[in-house]
């Protein structure tokens, strides 16, 4: 098992250069002369340069006429994505494309908090499949999260996914969405007034989207 490997970067490419879109990438790594190719996602290769010394966390998956290596930032990203692809259904391709589209606390209170409508909007993730991961991983996922260092979820309003879908509506991404009302949570945890809920988040994004 090859825990993680630190390296230089000497390039990174798409999976599949004829896919348009794709999310999962190649980052190379040289370490000690060596050249390792590791699958990440296209987040992940946004914040990487050629030339950079960096460090990543691997995941080995050995198929029958091949092995293929993860590279994930943090060690929590990796052992998230592990949990992941537990899941009846779920395949690295499904993995990497939820780690690319959500940041990994925001995904792990989507799952937590049964938000299956959120979760269906990642490419290749659908109502079933976005049910089994709630299911699945809801408390083990809850319990991981504390184990990391997060604070319990807190209250969520009856009316949660009507907010989440009408600023979906409005044209936020489910990653903003998600941080915004985690911003107003603490403040109105115990509202469940959908108006004052909407008027809070969409300030808070006006004044932190970028």
């Amino acid at each position: 098992m090859i825990g993680f490997l630190r390296g230089g970067v000497v390039g990174t490419r798409p999976c599949d250069p004829l896919r348009k879109g794709a999310i999962a990438r190649i980052v190379t790594l040289e370490v000690g002369g060596i050249g390792y190719d590791l699958m990440t996602t296209a987040r992940a290769t946004r914040q990487m340069a050629v030339g950079q010394e960096l460090q990543l966390f691997c995941h080995l998956v050995i198929r029958d006429d091949q092995m293929v290596l993860y590279g994930f930032p943090a060690a929590a990203e990796r052992d998230l994505f592990r949990l992941l692809i537990q899941v009846s259904g779920v395949g690295a391709a499904m993995g990497l494309a939820l780690l690319d589209r959500f940041m990994m606390m925001d995904l792990v209170a989507a799952i937590v908090m049964g938000n299956t409508r959120v979760l269906s909007l990642t490419p290749g993730i659908g109502q079933k499949t976005a049910d089994r991961l709630c299911l699945e991983l809801r408390t083990k996922l809850a319990e991981w999260r504390l184990a990391e260092g997060g604070a319990p979820m807190g209250t969520v309003p009856a009316a949660q996914e009507e907010l989440e879908m009408t600023l979906l509506a409005l044209g936020y991404g489910p990653e903003e969405i998600q941080r915004a009302i985690a911003a107003v949570q603490p403040r109105y945890a115990h509202d469940r007034d959908i108006e004052l809920w909407l008027k809070a988040t969409i300030t808070w994004l006006s004044q932190h989207s970028s």
